[in-house]
């Protein structure tokens, strides 16, 4: 079964999941995930920051993670 990704998580928890969730923080504006502060955020911190729907990215996040296990 696949992890599920939660909008508390740490940004660093989802990359260690999977790093290739990466490019959905790069979607979003977010180039910075090699900083100690990006990678400290919460996801949910993060969409605020950026101004993107947290509930939008978080399922984006789960759904390509459930595809990888299918």
């Amino acid at each position: 079964m696949a992890k599920m990704v939660t909008k508390d998580m740490i940004i660093t928890d989802v990359l260690q999941i999977d790093v290739e969730t990466a490019r959905f923080f790069f979607e979003i504006g977010m180039h910075c995930l090699g900083c100690p502060s990006a990678r400290g955020e919460t996801i949910e911190q993060a969409c605020m920051v950026h101004g993107v729907d947290c509930d939008e990215l978080v399922n984006k996040i789960n759904n390509f993670l459930a595809a990888k296990e299918a």
